[in-house]
């Protein structure tokens, strides 16, 4: 799988981490910044994963920041993307089964204790469709509605 990969200074070290668990289990990296320990804004970074996924260049997109949290919100602002924050292989394999999250957010300062266990969950769990399929299709309503009539016309 091809993998966009993010994240902003605090994450920086945590990314490197990542993309090596990566490419040993045989994933293609895209390395999208920083590449620096300059501070960096994250909703650029964001920005730059989102639209490698949502264009099809990458399958799925990682996210790191201090917490994740400003990534998460960051990212779930590129239309076409699900972004969650999940700390442990229960949250990234619901994140990827019921809601079909095409990008995952980590905490550098609190990563997950099982790394690995959470990027496989997050990479290899599949959307199971059905009932969460009807879900799905709410949230991307709820998205389009937003860019027609802005904010607060859901």
């Amino acid at each position: 799988m091809r993998v966009a990969l993010g994240s902003d200074h605090r994450g920086l070290e945590l990314k490197r981490e990542v993309a090596n668990i990566l490419r040993q289990a045989g994933h293609k990296v895209d390395d999208l910044g920083t590449h620096g320990e300059g501070p960096v804004d994250y909703p650029d970074v964001a920005a730059a994963v989102g639209k490698a996924v949502t264009a099809g260049t990458c399958q799925r997109g990682i996210l790191i920041c201090g917490t994740g949290i400003g990534m998460s919100m960051a990212a779930n602002k590129v239309a076409g993307i699900r972004a969650a924050l999940c700390h442990n292989t229960f949250q990234a394999s619901r994140a990827r089964q019921h809601n079909d999250a095409n990008v995952l957010c980590l905490s550098a300062e609190e990563p997950p204790a099982d790394l690995a266990g959470v990027l496989t969950t997050f990479l290899e769990a599949p959307f199971l469709g059905g009932r969460h399929q009807r879900r799905v299709d709410k949230m991307d309503h709820l998205e389009r509605r937003a860019r027609e009539t802005g904010p607060h016309g859901c």
